[in-house]
């Protein structure tokens, strides 16, 4: 049993790092487009607020899971 919460603790972490590391990407990016093009900001913002939404999304899954699995081992 120890071993097995270790490695779900691990997956639900990287999951969450990873989140984490592509929401800033995503800011940056978005900046950086922003400061290049300011006209274009309000479809950069709704882009970018669309991909954030959907990498939380996968990272909320990803724990769900974890916590499922972990009621198991």
């Amino acid at each position: 049993m120890g071993l097995g919460v270790l490695g779900i603790a691990v997956g639900a972490g990287l999951a969450v790092f990873g989140a984490a590391f592509g929401i800033g990407n995503i800011g940056k990016s978005a900046t950086e487009g922003i400061s290049r093009q300011p006209e274009a900001s309000g479809k950069i913002q709704t882009a970018m607020i669309i991909a954030a939404a959907l990498i939380e999304g996968i990272a909320f899954f990803a724990l769900a899971i974890a916590f499922m699995l972990i009621e198991k081992a």
